[in-house]
């Protein structure tokens, strides 16, 4: 009687898990049909109206030539841009804060995205990688992306190892490190500030878009090169889902099952600083994607990083298309910086997460008197 009790109890935790896991697939459909969503209100948003009718004609090529013009050449790429960016920043945040334990990690709050902008500015003012084409608009013509990329992704690296080398040889906690990370991205602002003081007024017109944050500038070529080490960086980091989870239940807990702590960290910060580096190199910073993203789809999905990763990576491409959208109709015809509507989204994100820590350590202070 007693086994057939135990077998019938280990049935129903079997049944019950098997709900929790559709449950977290369901989520998980929910969020890619929202994201198809968005992208068609985003394809349908701008000067040029558009019906959904006409859209999902020229999708499926039956569409006029000024049709297929405005989606394919104008607005895929930028919406395409979106998906690609925020996917990859909110991942990066999403990694950053299990291997830091700190859930204010992400590649803006910890001056990643600064360091990343200031290599490009280097390599755009200091080694002419960028020019503009026309004074009348102003249209940036990047002639060097890569080394724009590769100096970005350099002074990110750098960055991060700074961070590495603070919480593991000096003992920081986790919100020293934040402190630490907004010195850094003070210091390399200030990098660029001093760099662009220097500079012609066109080498600063072409470097202050950088600052901004932009996916209009995105073109077909640039979000091929933008989505090829993005899609692997995504690939590795769901490769590792089960290191992170291991994490997440302490250092000693992750090196009992055999988990290689050190590499896992190291290298999860350094492909995080390449989406990072690629992202602000060709489209500029964007902060607090990285953020919003994981804080969200923890609070829905929970810290299981087999659903909080690919969770983490289309909420970050909503947020950016919705983002996105909203910065192209709120005084259209006038398009305002991507990035400066994603902090204003992330920016009281970010306070709610540090009070929040804040009253948790208030409260296990008074339990422990």
């Amino acid at each position: 009687m007693q086994k057939d009790a135990q077998k019938a109890l280990d049935r129903g935790e079997v049944a019950s898990y098997h709900r929790h896991i559709r449950m977290k697939w369901t989520i998980l459909f929910v969020l890619l049909l929202v994201t198809i969503l968005c992208m068609l209100i985003a394809i349908k948003s701008g000067a040029a109206a558009l019906k959904s009718l006409e859209i999902m004609k020229t999708i499926l090529g039956s569409g006029s030539q000024r049709e297929a013009l405005i989606v394919w050449k104008i607005r895929m790429p930028r919406v395409t841009a979106a998906l690609i960016a925020g996917s990859g920043l909110s991942i990066s945040g999403c990694v950053m804060q299990n291997t830091l334990k700190n859930p204010l990690a992400s590649p803006f709050t910890l001056g990643i995205s600064n360091a990343a902008a200031f290599g490009a500015n280097v390599a755009i003012i200091l080694l002419g990688a960028g020019s503009v084409k026309s004074i009348s608009d102003g249209a940036i013509d990047i002639s060097n992306p890569y080394l724009v990329t590769l100096l970005a992704f350099l002074c990110s690296m750098g960055a991060v190892l700074v961070i590495l080398g603070l919480a593991r040889y000096h003992g920081l906690s986790p919100e020293a490190i934040i402190l630490a990370g907004v010195a850094l991205g003070a210091i390399f602002t200030a990098g660029i500030s001093i760099i662009q003081y220097f500079a012609s007024d066109i080498e600063v017109t072409a470097a202050l878009f950088w600052t901004f944050g932009d996916l209009g500038r995105a073109s077909g070529k640039e979000v091929v090169v933008m989505a090829i080490p993005t899609v692997a960086a995504i690939g590795y980091f769901y490769y590792h889902r089960w290191d992170y989870n291991a994490l997440d239940n302490g250092e000693e807990f992750a090196k009992s099952l055999g988990v290689p702590t050190d590499y896992v960290r190291l290298f999860g910060l350094l492909v995080a600083a390449l989406i990072t580096s690629i992202s602000v190199s060709f489209l500029g910073m964007i902060g607090y994607i990285g953020l919003i993203g994981p804080q969200i789809m923890r609070r829905i999905v929970g810290s299981d990083h087999r659903f909080l990763i690919p969770a983490s990576a289309l909420a970050g491409a909503i947020i950016l298309l919705i983002s996105d959208t909203l910065a192209k109709t709120i005084i259209s015809p006038i398009v305002l910086p991507v990035g400066a509507i994603t902090s204003l989204l992330g920016g009281p994100m970010f306070l709610y997460l540090l009070m929040k820590r804040r009253k948790g350590r208030v409260r296990y202070a008074s339990a422990s008197k």
